[in-house]
């Protein structure tokens, strides 16, 4: 499947609302879309599918603005990093409860292994836009201008936030006794 084929999928859903175009892109992408969301959730496997859902429900809804100007997956992460954004946004009201205490009392644990809490704790001392523009390049692997797209800000923005962020998890990962 190639850009091209995208670019018809995408033209074919905001057209005639074709649903098995629609379920070709999905299919695609879902994996990928998922698997952002749970790195930059740490691990939340629940929220991660909502989100993903979420972005899909919106990529299906917003299909006409698509004009074809950038990739669909630039497109569709761009929808991505808003759900995840809006999300973060929203949860600020709570910022103040203790989740680790809400954890342990109610059982809950995410869908992670120990071999990646590290990682994760790395990450988690990222600003949330740090840790975005480092999921989107090694993870998703996408490019500089892909993730200054996605992210919508200066091509200079993203490469500080990669460099920033690769610099504060090389300093908690060293001092975490990886590296020695």
């Amino acid at each position: 499947m190639s850009k091209t084929d995208d670019f018809r999928w995408a033209t074919q859903v905001a057209l005639f609302g074709d649903k098995s175009a629609f379920d070709k892109l999905t299919c695609k992408y879902q994996s990928s879309i998922r698997r952002f969301f749970m790195n930059l959730t740490m691990g939340d496997g629940s929220l991660s599918d909502d989100l993903a859902q979420e972005t899909f429900i919106k990529a299906w809804l917003n299909m006409a603005s698509f004009k074809g100007l950038a990739g669909f997956s630039t497109w569709l992460y761009r929808i991505a990093y808003n759900v995840y954004y809006d999300t973060v946004r929203s949860r600020k009201l709570y910022a103040d409860i203790d989740t680790g205490e809400i954890d342990q009392i109610h059982q809950t644990q995410n869908d992670y292994s120990p071999e990646k809490a590290d990682i994760y704790t790395a990450l988690a001392k990222l600003r949330k836009e740090e840790q975005t523009a480092i999921l989107l390049f090694y993870m998703e692997d996408k490019t500089h201008p892909e993730i200054a797209k996605i992210m919508n800000c200066p091509l200079g923005t993203v490469k500080t936030y990669i460099l920033k962020g690769k610099e504060k998890m090389n300093v908690y990962l060293t001092n975490a006794g990886y590296g020695k």
